[in-house]
Parts: structure tokens; C-alpha cells; sequence
């Protein structure tokens, strides 16, 4: 059987698949917990929300057309 990725998740007592694969007894299987996607974001928006404000802030200079070179 050739390498392939299904997805899963946890319900608090097993793992189970969210698609339907055929499977032999014993077959192996390697488990990647993936990180908690929605606090990753959180953290992110955080942090480009802190960057822009300080790449962005009141006493920015603004430039008009003229200075950006064509």
C-alpha cells in the first residue's frame, strides 16, 4: 500500500478517521498531531496587528505620487 495522508481527529478516548479507508489488521500508522490552528491565527493576527501599528503609526511620513519613482 502506497504512503498516503487521511485525515483524523480525537475524541477524547480514540483516534478516528474522517475518511473511509480500507485498512489490514496491522497495518502501520504514523500520528502527527497538528498544532491548535485557531490560537496559531490568534497569535499571528497578534502579532502583524502590533507590526502594523508600528510600521504605521501617527507621525508616519506620507508620500505622495510624486516620490515614488516610476
Amino acid at each position: 500500500m502506497p504512503m498516503q495522508s487521511i485525515p483524523a481527529h480525537y475524541d477524547g478516548s480514540q483516534v478516528l478517521l474522517d475518511e473511509a479507508v480500507e485498512l489490514r489488521p496491522d497495518t502501520r500508522l504514523i500520528v502527527t498531531v497538528l498544532p491548535d490552528l485557531d490560537s496559531d491565527r490568534d497569535d499571528f493576527i497578534r502579532m502583524s496587528t502590533t507590526a502594523l501599528n508600528e510600521a504605521y503609526s501617527d507621525d508616519e511620513v506620507e508620500y505622495t505620487e510624486a516620490d515614488i519613482a516610476k
